[in-house]
């Protein structure tokens, strides 16, 4: 059988023999999504089956839809984390302050980083990268079937769930006849593809329902009608019962209009804006749009935060800078 992962295997290898006889924390990023607890938990469990005490830790809570992914997996606060001499491993993170200041300063030396962004600088003793893989469990489903290691049912659905939620249930750019055959050997391993969709996208409160219907009420569109963007105002938590994971796949909405090319979520909270950025082409490079307001990403995904700026004066130089993107991008292909 072909290895999947044929340039990563020897340091994947390091990286497990590295952490025999160490207590090790597996770090996820803020406001984890899908690929980011699933990726902590298959490797936390991988670690354990090796006798490696392995715990994980967020600056975020676990979100209401991923708890079942959790169950049986140590989740632990930072003071216990940092209190242990653990050492740490990244995942899903594109740089170690996508994990919070306070988890990157915890950390500042971490031992292991295993991410699939572009913007990935490689921060950690030992870095497992691929830019070309749809998601973080995507590579770990990979090392983990290139160097024979045992995955049961628990580990399945956490690496499955991690692979659907960052492909957009298999249909983004990124997924590749290599998903698809890791997906089918994780459905074979005990992954339930059913049960999975029924947390997932089966759950939702009527407060979500409320905050999509006044993100999709606030939807302009500019550059031509080539991007779409939505505001969720301060308060509209409180306003709606609802919390800032229930966000999750609003975005998705603006970017699936007809003749819209980026799809923008602008969110006010605490005094700080944040954006997400979705577009339908990786020629758009939406994460190095970011990278002008500080943030990062994907090519077709990517996200901002800033602080101590009026709304009124970022939006403009949003949208500028939005406008100047599709249209170097459309002028790329005249």
């Amino acid at each position: 059988m072909a290895l999947l992962y044929p340039h990563l295997g020897e340091v994947f290898a390091a990286l497990l023999g590295a952490c025999e006889g160490r207590r090790v924390v597996v770090i996820g990023h803020a406001r984890p999504d899908g690929d980011c607890i699933g990726s902590q938990v298959a490797l936390a469990r991988l670690l354990r089956a090796r006798g490696i005490d392995a715990v994980c830790c967020n600056p975020d809570a676990v979100p209401r839809r991923l708890e079942f992914l959790a169950e049986g997996t140590p989740f632990v606060p930072l003071a216990v984390a940092t209190g242990e001499g653990r050492a740490a491993i990244f995942v899903d993170c594109a740089d170690r302050n996508r994990a919070s200041e306070a988890l990157a300063a915890a950390f500042p030396a971490p031992l292991g980083n295993i991410d699939h962004h572009l913007s990935n600088p490689g921060f950690a003793e030992i870095n497992l990268l691929d830019t070309a893989s749809a998601a973080t469990t995507e590579i770990l489903a990979g090392l983990a079937r290139d160097a024979g290691l045992a995955i049961d049912s628990v580990t399945a659905n956490a690496l499955l769930t991690g692979m659907a939620t960052d492909t957009g249930q298999f249909r983004f750019a990124a997924t590749t006849a290599r998903t698809f055959r890791l997906a089918a050997d994780l459905v074979e391993a005990g992954a339930d593809p059913a049960a999975m969709g029924l947390q997932l996208y089966e759950r939702e409160t009527f407060g979500k329902m409320q905050l999509l219907q006044r993100f999709l009420a606030s939807l302009e569109t500019f550059a031509n009608g080539r991007v779409c963007l939505g505001l969720l105002p301060d308060g509209i938590y409180a306003e709606t019962g609802t919390s800032v994971e229930d966000t999750e796949g609003l975005v998705d909405y603006a970017r699936s209009l007809e003749g819209v090319e980026i799809g923008v979520l602008v969110e006010v909270r605490a005094g700080a804006i944040k954006a997400s950025l979705r577009a339908k082409d990786a020629a758009l490079r939406v994460d190095r749009l970011a990278a002008l307001f500080g943030g990062g990403g994907h090519a077709c995904a990517a996200g901002l935060n800033v602080k101590g700026e009026a709304l009124e004066h970022f939006l403009p130089r949003l949208r500028a800078a939005l406008e100047a993107q599709v249209a170097a991008v459309a002028a790329s292909r005249l």
